[in-house]
């Protein structure tokens, strides 16, 4: 199953952080963050403006933080992914 975002969306895949440590104790999943860094799985065809005029996304195929509460978290194939509006995205990471 193909999951192809609408309008300005962009469909993400959590990047897995490293494990955290404090001192000699492990921080249990449970009182874990989720990672605010993801990579691109698809893009929407882009936002249209008032006029009708279609601007492409910006944010294509790279990896990047982006906010820590936006999106909507959809399981495709078990896997869990986000689709957040492309202004969610804060940059990308080369």
């Amino acid at each position: 199953m193909a999951v192809k975002p609408l309008a300005d969306r962009v469909l993400v895949k959590r990047m897995e952080e490293e494990e955290q440590k404090i001192g000699s104790l492990y921080v249990p999943d449970t009182a874990k963050e989720k990672p605010q860094k993801a990579k691109v799985i698809s893009v929407g065809p882009g936002k249209t403006d008032d006029n009708g005029k279609l601007h492409p996304p910006r944010s294509n195929r790279a990896t990047g933080p982006h906010l820590k509460w936006g999106g909507t978290e959809v399981k495709i194939k078990g896997e869990e992914h986000l689709i957040l509006r492309e202004d969610d995205i804060l940059g990308v990471i080369d």
